[in-house]
């Protein structure tokens, strides 16, 4: 055993000699000596197993008592050694650490040698993590044993057998002897090490540390023997000899740099060599005692080490390509960043990004020494180098927001009330509580009013941190000077993190923009003046959707929106065709990603959570779908957290689907639909609907409603939002009643124009839902809405297009063959119009300064924009204070699957555009 601290070497002869050998060696790793003697008093058996401990660990003690990692640190020589090689330092260093991944089997121990014997480096020091899950089985080791689980020589087997396993593969000869030589040693005096700590019940940090630490030992002899088979000399070092760090409270120590190159120097004064294998994670106090670096150390290690010989540079390798600009796991457009500066990298790690150990950067950022990051299972990738100001290939200093990060299982408390104010010392207080029963703050933000103070704490140290708070200030919420003490539970912390941040406007501006269009709720926030993050605190079950709106808003990945389809008949199948169609196109040119995650019909629905494939969304349709329902296919839509954006398209003329408009415009999915009956309905229910759009970041659109894919709806708000007073509006707006009064001419009967319309797909199966003029006067409603006006559907008179006798026809077969009998009657009216130079249109009228609207059958003269209109082109003239003269007109095919579901999909392109996707 390599590494037992003892206060003397010197062996006495009485056993009183050796139990204060004993007790000051047990002290020292940890080993509670003197609730064993406490057994011994009462256990006869004991007394028998104790001096049989006794005797051998007398004998681990004293071959280790000359070793100078072993004695006191005052016992140290600090005379110069014979024929010293002074320690070189400079750039002809290039340190590299391996993690437990890199050394995890004999292949990638090779692998690792033969990375380090192709560094071209003049000087090279690897710094090795133990082989992958080797640290947890040892803690395991310990905690079996304290818990006098006899298993633990079970496990530590197992461990004996996984190294000689390894070694096997991978040595022979002599190399392999020793080593197996060495392990078997090791192997014996944890036996006995664990055999006293399985009797004492427990142990203590140190004593654990100095068990875990063999798992670098261990690995780093066989990277040595590895490289040293190649013919290239080599060294290894175990890092207790060198490494000196103070601990300074739980999982936390500060490095002795001025010891620690001391005994480098020392030490390679001994040893030097071109090749230096080292121990990573493992260390030792000012007094000898073996410690760790705590969990994760090994970096901490390689950066300690590569300031003591200054370094040119620092390679993690690990099994990632770099650093990504956020959790890949959550969001999968993510890029690897080719760079980051000190304090980026500082600040992501501190909140959680799997970046380094956070405090890694501390010992190379005093020389300016980079850190590389690099995957050992692909050398190909350059990896995401770590430096004091990095600049992209263009020469440009990087976008200025860098990366996101997150941190789950938090939760915000909050300290409140009037008593606050100006009183020096509450937040001393507050936060000395917190303190006390040793919590984490993890962020604070206070108004500057200091009527409150709020911060973020792991949400399994806040019951104690509430009680210290409620005792701390017992007096003060009784006499009222605070308000409460509150615990808001199940929260995240979302940070940004970038250098440039500080010099430039609007970065917080976009990014709470970016939460607001995502339907997210800010609960705290925190920047400092460095600014060199903004931190936000949401409720946990909205961290990825936040996340991934803030990734894409900030450019770094493209802008997705989940969308659900309601009615996937002509339209709606149409509509689907079309996004097929753009997926790529919008992805390449517009960095927009449409995912449509459900479709449904009024029997059955596909759900999918990350996105149907809708080059096979009909058979899909057919063979993976399940019974419609709508409350669980909203449910699906909405309770889908890795989308930050979810839209329901509804292609339907359903007035049940529409009346669920404003609960799913209350739950933040934007709602896009053709479908007139949400404005057409009840006026209560339509100002209520719009009311809710208008106050909130979720948006609804309805352009198709009027005009299909005519720009109607977003002309009259332009005319609207830039001044202009809207007089009248007058139009043909049924692209099928346009295109049986265009054909309605010559010596042509109506009936057959009307069954040549149906048989074009022009009208509805009943050709009686077009001709009623119903459809009309919803469009001439939303209008006149749209316009200010507040009328109801019942407020439009309608001249129907349909005989009363026909009316009551059974079906629309009935109604085709009856329609015949009443050409006589139409052809009279359109001679009537022929006489008199005009031509029959059916129009919708919006009369704004009479505050009325009505839907008729008129006659226009040859020359006029109405009568020169040819198949199914809608028209619209808008007659305004600037446009009196000459109304402003937009013409253009109104009618038909294709121009309709172009209508709705410029209205999904429109949102991604408010939600940020480039315009």
């Amino acid at each position: 055993m390599r590494s037992l601290a003892v206060a003397s070497p010197h062996p006495g002869a009485a056993f009183a000699g050796r139990r204060r050998r004993l007790h000051a060696a047990a002290s020292e790793s940890g080993l509670d000596f003197s609730s064993l003697l406490a057994m011994r008093e009462n256990s006869r058996p004991f007394r028998w197993e104790l001096s049989k401990m006794i005797s051998h660990l007398q004998g681990i003690l004293n071959r280790n008592a000359s070793k100078n990692l072993l004695t006191p640190a005052a016992a140290v020589s600090v005379e110069p050694a014979e024929a010293m090689a002074d320690l070189p330092k400079g750039d002809m260093w290039s340190v590299h650490k391996f993690g437990g991944t890199c050394m995890g089997t004999s292949q990638r121990i090779q692998n690792v040698a033969d990375i380090v014997l192709r560094d071209p480096s003049e000087r090279k020091l690897v710094v090795v993590s133990a082989m992958s899950k080797v640290t947890d089985m040892m803690y395991d080791l310990v905690n079996k044993a304290q818990s006098r689980d006899d298993s633990y020589i079970i496990a530590l087997d197992e461990v004996f057998e996984k190294h000689m396993a390894t070694a096997k593969d991978m040595l022979a000869g002599e190399d392999l002897a020793k080593f197996l030589s060495q392990l078997h040693a090791d192997i014996s005096n944890l036996k006995a090490m664990l055999r006293a700590i399985y009797i004492a019940g427990h142990a203590t940090e140190s004593f654990s540390d100095f068990v875990v630490g063999h798992g670098e030992l261990w690995s780093a002899q066989m990277l040595s023997y590895a490289i040293k088979k190649s013919g290239t000399p080599c060294s290894w070092m175990d890092t207790r000899e060198v490494l000196v760090v103070n601990p300074t409270g739980s999982n936390q120590v500060d490095p002795d740099y001025l010891e620690s190159e001391r005994r480098l120097e020392k030490w390679f004064a001994r040893r030097p060599a071109e090749t230096i294998i080292a121990t990573g994670f493992i260390a030792t106090t000012p007094e000898n005692i073996p410690t760790t670096l705590k969990r994760d150390g090994s970096d901490f290690s390689a950066a300690i080490i590569g300031s003591l010989v200054k370094a040119r540079q620092v390679t993690i390798w690990t099994d990632v390509d770099g650093v990504f600009s956020a959790d890949p796991r959550k969001v999968s457009e993510a890029v690897i960043l080719r760079t980051l500066s000190y304090q980026e990298a500082w600040e992501m790690s501190y909140f959680g990004a799997n970046v380094l150990h956070p405090r890694t950067i501390i010992p190379v950022m005093k020389y300016n020494i980079p850190i590389v990051i690099r995957n050992i299972f692909n050398i190909s990738a350059p990896g995401t180098m770590i430096c004091q100001q990095p600049a992209n290939e263009n020469g440009d200093l990087e976008a200025c927001v860098k990366a996101f990060a997150t941190i789950d299982k938090l939760a915000l408390v909050n300290v409140e009330g009037t008593g606050m104010a100006g009183v020096p010392g509450t937040a001393s207080a507050i936060f000395g509580a917190v303190k006390d029963v040793g919590a984490n703050v993890i962020m604070i933000s206070q108004a500057s009013s200091e009527h409150s103070v709020c911060f973020a704490v792991p949400e399994k140290e806040v019951a104690s941190v509430s009680a210290a708070l409620h005792a701390r200030f017992r007096e003060a919420l009784k006499a009222g000077r605070l308000s409460k003490v509150e615990v808001i539970n199940n929260c995240s912390i979302l940070a940004a993190v970038g250098l440039r941040m500080a010099s430039t406007p609007g970065v917080s501006a976009t990014l709470f923009d970016a939460l607001a269009k995502a339907n997210i709720n800010v609960r705290a926030i925190a920047q400092g003046c460095s600014e060199y993050n903004i931190t936000v605190v949401l409720k946990q079950e909205d961290c990825v959707r936040a996340l991934r709106a803030a990734h894409s808003r900030f450019f770094l990945s493209k802008t997705t929106l989940a969308v659900g389809i309601i009615g996937p008949g002509l339209i709606g199948r149409t509509l689907l065709n079309q996004l097929k169609d753009q997926a790529t196109v919008l992805k390449d040119n517009m960095n927009i990603d449409l995912r449509v995650i459900g479709i449904t019909g009024s029997r059955t629905m596909l759900l999918s959570d990350i996105g149907i494939d809708l080059t096979q969304w009909t058979d899909k349709l057919q063979s993976e779908a399940e019974p419609a329902n709508l409350d669980k296919f909203v449910h699906h839509l909405s309770e889908n957290h890795f989308f930050p954006n979810r839209v329901l398209v509804d292609c339907t003329a359903d007035t049940t689907v529409a009346s669920h408009y404003y609960d799913w415009l209350k739950k933040g999915i934007h709602v896009i639909t053709p479908n007139k009956k949400a404005n057409s309905g009840p006026l209560d229910k339509y100002l209520k609907l719009r009311t809710l759009q208008r106050a909130s970041y979720t948006h609804y659109f309805y352009e198709a409603t009027v005009g299909a894919g005519l720009p109607i709806i977003g002309t009259l708000r332009g005319l609207l939002e830039t001044g202009d007073k809207i007089l009248r509006i007058e139009g043909i707006f049924s692209g099928t009643l346009s295109y049986i009064f265009n054909n309605f001419e010559g010596a042509r009967t109506f009936s057959d124009v009307v069954a040549e319309a149906k048989k074009a797909g022009y009208t509805e199966p009943d050709p009686r839902d077009d001709l009623s003029g119903t459809d009309v006067a919803r469009k001439v409603i939303i209008l006149a809405r749209e316009s200010g006006l507040r009328l109801e559907l019942s407020d439009i008179p309608v001249r129907s297009l349909v005989p009363e006798a026909l009316r009551s026809c059974t079906s629309a077969d009935e109604y085709m063959q009856k329609l015949p009998s009443f050409d006589q009657d139409w052809a009279r009216e359109r001679k009537d119009a022929e006489a008199a130079g005009e031509v029959l249109r059916y129009v919708g009228v919006v009369d704004v300064v009479n505050k009325e609207g009505q839907v008729e059958l008129r006659r226009y003269k040859r020359d006029h924009p109405f009568a020169q209109l040819s198949g199914s082109d809608n028209i619209i003239a808008f007659t305004t204070s600037r446009y009196k003269e000459q109304p402003l007109i937009v013409r253009g095919p109104g009618a038909g699957a294709e121009v309709t579901a172009g209508g709705v999909f410029s209205d999904i392109l429109r949102l991604a555009s408010y939600l940020g996707a480039p315009s």
